[in-house]
This record gives C-alpha cells, structure tokens and sequence, in this order.
C-alpha cells in the first residue's frame, strides 16, 4: 500500500476518537464525571474485590435435598402411573436413593417396566422377585444439577441485585458450586441470611381440633399431618396437614406493608390460577386455621374469615427490614436447592486501595520502560511504536469499560503482557524493513514489504495466544478468567494498532518528509 486512503485514515481517527470517548471516565473521579463528564457515553471499569475491596461467599447447593424431592414427585408420577394403567402394586414408598414398591399377583412385569419407562426412559428398574426398584441414572442426575443449578444461580442474582448491591458477580464453580463477589461490601450478614432463605412457601391447613398448646415434639401425627414449628418461636409447634393446598409457585408479587394494626407485614399478589386455587380452599375452610409455611416452618397460622382470592398479607412479629427481605426472596423466586456457605472471607478497603496503587505503578513503570527502549533503539520509528502503544492502551480501557468487564489484578498483569507483545510486533515490522531496506529496495517499497513478511509471523504469534488465553477462559474461574479477557481483548487491539496504526504513521512520515534514508 504505496499510497494512503483518506477513507481508512478517517476511520482509524474516528476509532481512536471513540477508544477515548469510552476510556475517558475511568480517568476522572466519580463526583467529577457526573458534575461535569456526564455527557461521556462510557462507565467506569469494574473493579474486582482484590482492587476494591468487598466479600467473597462460595456456596454449595445441597443435591442431596433435590434428589429426595424428585424422588418424591417420581413416587407420585408412579403411583399415577400404575393406576391409570390398571396394574396392581403395594408398599409404594421412597427408601434411601430409590422408589420401592412391590407387584401384586397377575400383574406384568414387562407392562410395569414400560409404564415407567414412559415417566422417563433413563430410569433404572431394577427387580428382585416381586420387588421393584426405581433409581435415577447418571443421565438423570446430571440433567436435574445442570437445571438446578441454572435456576440457582438466577434465583441468587435477582436476590442479590434486589438488595442494590453494585457490580455483584456471581458464576458457577464446578459442579454444584456458585462463587458471590461483592466488591465495595464490607459486611455480607444480610446478603448470607437472604442466600440462606430457600424461600419455599407453602399455604396448608392447620389440624382442625388439635391446638398448639396440645403438642409437643414428642407427639404423634395422625396420618396425613406433621408437626412444624413456628419460625419465630420453636417452642411453639403446629399440627398441619402435609398437603399442600397452594404453593409459592403461584405467587405473582410481594412487597412490604403496614397491617390493619400498622404492623410491618407482606402483602401477596397471586396468580389467576393461584387465586382460583386459594378462593376454592379458603371458601370451603373458613373457620379453621391456614398455616402460611416458609422453609418448613410456619410463620403465620392466620384464621380463614372469608374467601380470599387473588391476594393476602402475611403477618408475624416482623421488623421492616424483615419484611423488606420476605418480600426480596418471595418475588425472586424459591431456591431450587438450599445453599450451604462453604467459605467467606471479606477484603478490605485498604487493601484493595494498596492493590490498585501496586497495579498502576507496575503498569507505569513497564511502559515507560518499553517506550524509553523503542526510542532508543529505533529513534523516530520509536515515536510511531509508542503512540501506537498509547492507542492499544486506550483501546482495552474502552472495550473494557464497553463490555463491563470486572478488573482484577491479574487483568492488570494481562494488560502490561499486552504491552510486551504489541511492541514486540512493531520490532518485528521495524527489522524486516531494515532487511528490506537494506537489500537494495526503495524505503516505501521496503515499508510495504517489511509489513507484508511480518505480519504472517505476527499473526502466527498472537494465534497461539489468543488459544492459550481463550483455554484459560474456558475452564479458568475467578481471577484467572479477568487474565484471560485482558488478554484476548489485547490481542485484538495490539494486533490493529501494530498492523494499521503504525503502518499508517510510518508511510505518512515518509512521504511527508520523502525520506530515502532509513532512520533508525
């Protein structure tokens, strides 16, 4: 490319000139940028915990308590199942990590087996004379993690996000396993106790005649009931029917409010079929006591005075602050599985502050190293490299800030990588023109074929580490991934700056100045 295009000089202006307009607000104060810059398009980068500060929580999703749910729906599936299907069984029961249950004469085992595997035909069956087993298999096992730990990790972020918490990152670890950063958070009890709430509401009827004073935990259930204790008071006990007459999947809202009383409590928005549901049973029960239940115990026993639809309010002696958080985790959603705190640790504000302040003297340090060895070594050929090492800089900044991606120590350690590597480009376009020059060729004929013979190795170069990087992204987590975004997104732009913005640079020079003399 001998001559210049005017169209292609534009647009790298109009390039750097965006790679500014997006970078500039992470070089002003916040108080600044919003008195003064707030006309820039971009926002401030992301700063992870170990530069800001903030709270790390690794949760664990118990699969044990999902596996023995699902069990449960499957024995209710069964028994359908077989009903429908006319086939005689006995002792239909749930026993460790399986569904027993036991064929009645005249009945097939080959209709049994093929009624169930309609249910799902990655169940195993396995017989022992009349007894049958029904097991989840690995297949089934894998699919309800994989979903459950989809929905978590949704759950988790509305709850978390509901709470106004800035720039939370939240991604799965593993298998079962969800990582909570919380920068700027010093105190994460609040954030601990919602992610602790599985928030599993249930409306069920309370034992028409057996009152609470008549319980003990050492009281038997009559069938079809069990023993709950009160959220509030675990001396107090419930006897309430295991039926679950609405569930909290019907709910549609919830918010904070004052009851008749001025007391704080959560109002309830259902479902149209929720409301059908809850005005059938509250028509048909008026008089007896509906147990409001959330994780397994009852926070209310309110009696039914009439027919209630599409909406209620639950009661209980709560402070606001509690049912602001009622109200979070009912309109976020059920967990599908509890969430055990496996580790905490909180990093703090000074730490983070001396991070960034190691950060940005390393980063200084190494550029103005590789700018004062470019001048040296290629004089004003240098100068082309170092503000093209300037543009890649302010071109990662702005993707940075663009994307919302989360800075972290290690992306500063990908970012002076990015350095090396862009000016190790230019030195090898610098050197083949020499060569080129120096074989005999005119200087613009050597530039353009100095370019040329570069760039394949250029290209070959930041192949393999665009691989290795996108490797790191792909099973890396945490810090690791913060390295190999940095990483990939400097790739990109070193490569541009290297091959366009020098190029450029260098051929306007030396047509301008009409150089026959290599000067470097």
């Amino acid at each position: 490319m001998k001559s210049l295009s005017k169209i292609r000089i534009i647009l790298i202006l109009f390039s750097v000139f965006l790679g500014l307009l997006y970078a500039a607000p992470n070089f002003f104060s916040s108080s600044v940028q919003n008195n003064s810059f707030n006309f820039l398009p971009g926002k401030k980068i992301n700063l992870g915990l170990d530069l800001k500060g903030g709270s790390y929580l690794l949760l664990k999703a118990n699969m044990n308590v999902v596996f023995a749910e699902k069990l449960e729906s499957l024995t209710s599936d069964i028994r359908s199942t077989l009903r429908k299907a006319k086939i005689g069984y006995k002792k239909l029961s749930v026993k460790e990590d399986y569904v027993s249950f036991e064929m009645r004469t005249g009945s097939s085992v080959e209709q049994i087996k093929s009624a169930i595997l309609k249910l799902d035909k990655n169940l195993i069956i396995e017989i022992n004379t009349n007894n049958f087993q029904i097991k989840f298999s690995d297949a089934n096992k894998q699919k309800i993690t994989k979903t459950t730990m989809a929905q978590a990790i949704e759950i988790v972020r509305r709850r978390i996000d509901e709470t106004g918490t800035n720039e939370p990152s939240i991604q799965q670890q593993g298998i079962d396993r969800i990582i909570v950063q919380l920068p700027g958070l010093d105190d994460p009890s609040r954030i601990k106790k919602l992610l602790g709430k599985t928030a599993k509401l249930n409306f069920q009827l309370v034992h028409p005649t057996i009152l609470s004073e008549d319980i003990n935990k050492d009281s038997k259930s009559p069938p079809g009931y069990v023993v709950l204790e009160e959220d509030k008071n675990s001396d107090r006990l419930y006897m309430v029917n295991k039926r679950i007459m609405v569930s909290g999947e019907m709910l549609k809202d919830a918010s904070p409010t004052f009851d008749r009383n001025n007391s704080p409590s959560v109002s309830f928005q259902l479902s149209p079929l929720g409301g059908k549901k809850f005005g059938r049973v509250t028509g048909k029960h008026v008089g007896r006591a509906f147990a409001i239940v959330l994780d397994g115990k009852v926070v209310s026993a309110p009696v039914i005075q009439t027919q209630i639809f599409s909406s209620g309010q639950i009661t209980g002696a709560f402070s606001v602050q509690e049912t602001n958080d009622l109200a979070l985790v009912l309109r976020s959603g059920a967990l599908p599985a509890p969430m055990i705190i496996l580790e905490e640790r909180s990093v703090g504000p000074g730490l983070g502050s001396d991070s960034i302040s190691s950060g940005k003297i390393a980063s200084i340090i190494g550029l103005i190293a590789v700018m004062v060895f470019m001048l040296i070594t290629y004089g004003i050929f240098g100068v082309f490299a170092n503000i093209a090492l300037f543009c890649n800089i302010i071109f990662i900044i702005a993707l940075l800030s663009l994307i919302q991606a989360t800075l972290t120590l290690p992306g500063i350690a990908g970012i002076v990588l990015t350095m090396g590597m862009a000016v190790d480009a230019n030195v090898l376009i610098f050197e083949r023109i020499k060569e080129e020059f120096n074989s005999g060729r005119k200087f613009v004929d050597a530039i353009e074929a100095g370019f040329q013979r570069a760039i394949s190795t250029i290209i070959d170069a930041n192949l393999t580490t665009l691989f290795a990087a996108l490797a790191l992204f792909s099973f890396g987590s945490g810090p690791i991934k913060g390295f190999s975004v940095t990483l990939m997104i400097g790739i990109a732009t070193s490569m541009f700056t290297a091959i366009v913005i020098t190029k450029y640079l260098v051929l306007f020079y030396s047509k301008k100045k009409n150089i026959n003399n290599i000067l470097f």
